[in-house]
């Protein structure tokens, strides 16, 4: 697909208008998300300009998360988009979502249930399989490695304390945390979510690796089995 007559520019703005340069001058701060996502397309067609392009995306996706999730294809459907301005534009939201799905640092320490959450909700919420994770810590309670233990729909026979608690052992982890996601988008545990964990903690318990909290991400939301009292 030929891609129209690439004008006006970003550049051909009156300085004071252009993104690029107020995000040089003020910060990201300042810029709307049309104006940032402007800067990554860079030049418009003979009728839009760059920005009014980002507009024009965002209007059809609605934010930054469901563009990502659009294929090149689809987005070569709007008016003024080709291959080369999808390529951008997919490339800029594939380093945004690596960004926040950065692993674990090891000796960092996760203070609460909504540390957990933030940190890997990014990386869980769009799967569309359960996935199922453990993260082994030292006795501060500072973060020594994080595993992914399986893929796909959780089950007793999936999740099995020996695969769990292997790693932790040969690591010597005093203690473990699970996070797993619910592709439904809704974190309410399940009657298997609840027996699982149940039979986690004894297993941990026998072996003398304490399960500190399982925490079911959904969208935008998450469950703490620890702070909602399911487990001691």
């Amino acid at each position: 697909m030929k891609e129209e007559k690439k004008r006006p520019t970003i550049k051909q703005l009156p300085t004071h208008e252009r993104p690029r340069e107020r995000l040089i001058q003020s910060g990201d701060e300042h810029l709307t998300d049309a104006e940032l996502l402007g800067i990554i397309i860079r030049d418009g067609t003979t009728n839009y300009s760059a920005v009014d392009l980002a507009k024009k995306l965002l209007s059809e996706y609605g934010d930054f998360r469901r563009l990502g999730l659009a294929s090149v294809g689809e987005l070569c459907k709007i008016k003024g988009i080709g291959p080369a301005r999808a390529a951008q534009i997919k490339a800029s939201l594939a380093i945004a979502k690596r960004f926040s799905t950065i692993s674990v640092k090891p000796l960092q320490q996760f203070k609460c249930s909504n540390d957990i959450f933030r940190h890997f909700h990014e990386r869980l919420r769009e799967r569309r399989q359960e996935i199922f994770l453990v993260v082994l810590l030292d006795n501060k309670n500072r973060v020594m490695k994080e595993l992914t233990i399986s893929s796909g729909s959780l089950t007793s026979s999936i999740v099995h304390p020996r695969e769990v608690f292997n790693p932790a052992i040969k690591e010597s982890a005093a203690s473990v945390i699970f996070v797993h996601n619910h592709p439904s988008g809704d974190p309410e545990p399940s009657k298997e979510d609840i027996q699982i964990t149940q039979r986690l903690i004894e297993a941990g318990n026998i072996v003398g690796i304490k399960v500190l909290d399982h925490i079911i991400i959904g969208n935008e939301r998450f469950v703490s089995f620890k702070d909602k009292g399911i487990m001691p």
